[in-house]
C-alpha cells in the first residue's frame, strides 16, 4: 500500500493531511464512501481535475477502494493553519452551518458534516481544517455543475440556493473555526438529514 499510494502522498502529505496552502484537500479520516466515491468520479471523468484524473484513469475498482480505506484508516493531527480574520460575513457563515437558513431551504452544514464537521458514514466528507479558498471553490463547482454526486444530488441543490456572499461567508466561517480533537467522522444518522441523499446510500 506504501507504494500504491506515493502519487497520492506527493500531494496530500504522507498521512493524507493535506498542504499548509489548503491547495491540497486532507484526505485522511474523511469516509472511505466518500473517498472511494471521488476516485470513482476522477477516474470516470465526471470529476474534473487533470493530475487526478491521469493519476486513476486504468486503476480497477478493488484497487480504488482498498486506497479510500487505507486514507479513511488514518487519524493524523489538524496542522496549525492560519485562521482568518473576523469580519463581517462570519455572523452569516455561523447562522449558515449551525442553523441553516429556512427561508432560502438551505439546512445546516452540521447536520449532514457533524456536529464537529468531521463528516458522517459512509459518504460524507469532514469539512475541519479545510482552507476557505477551497472550501468557496468546491461550493461554486457544485453551484455551477462541476461537480456531481449520485442522485439525488443533495449538494447540488443545497449550493444552487447560496449566493456567492453566502459562499464565502460559509468559507470563512469553517475556516475560523478550532479543528476538532476527534477526527472520526460520526456513524450514519439518516433520520437528521434535512434531504434523501444519493451519496449515503
Amino acid at each position: 500500500m506504501e507504494a500504491r499510494v506515493q502519487g497520492c502522498v506527493t500531494c496530500h502529505g504522507q498521512q493524507g493531511e493535506g498542504t499548509a496552502n489548503g491547495y491540497f484537500p486532507r484526505i485522511a479520516g474523511k469516509p472511505a464512501g466518500y473517498l472511494y466515491n471521488q476516485l470513482i468520479a476522477f477516474r470516470n471523468g465526471t470529476r474534473h481535475y487533470p493530475p487526478m484524473n491521469y493519476l486513476v484513469a486504468y486503476l480497477p475498482d478493488a484497487y480504488l477502494k482498498e486506497m479510500a480505506e487505507h486514507f479513511a484508516a488514518l487519524r493524523p493531527a489538524y496542522p496549525p493553519q492560519e485562521r482568518p480574520a473576523v469580519n463581517s460575513t462570519m455572523a452569516r457563515g455561523e447562522a449558515l452551518v449551525v442553523k441553516g437558513d429556512a427561508s432560502k431551504g438551505i439546512p445546516a452544514c452540521i447536520a449532514c458534516h457533524g456536529k464537529a464537521l468531521t463528516g458522517m458514514e459512509p459518504g460524507i466528507p469532514g469539512l475541519a481544517g479545510l482552507r476557505p479558498a477551497y472550501i468557496a471553490g468546491q461550493l461554486t463547482r457544485w453551484k455551477v455543475g462541476e461537480r456531481k454526486a449520485a442522485e439525488p444530488d443533495c449538494m447540488k441543490r443545497i449550493a444552487n440556493r447560496l449566493s456567492d456572499e453566502d459562499i464565502s461567508a460559509v468559507a470563512a466561517y469553517l475556516a475560523h473555526q478550532t479543528p476538532p480533537t476527534t477526527t472520526s467522522p460520526e456513524p450514519s444518522n439518516l433520520v437528521r438529514m434535512p434531504f434523501a441523499c444519493g451519496s449515503q446510500r
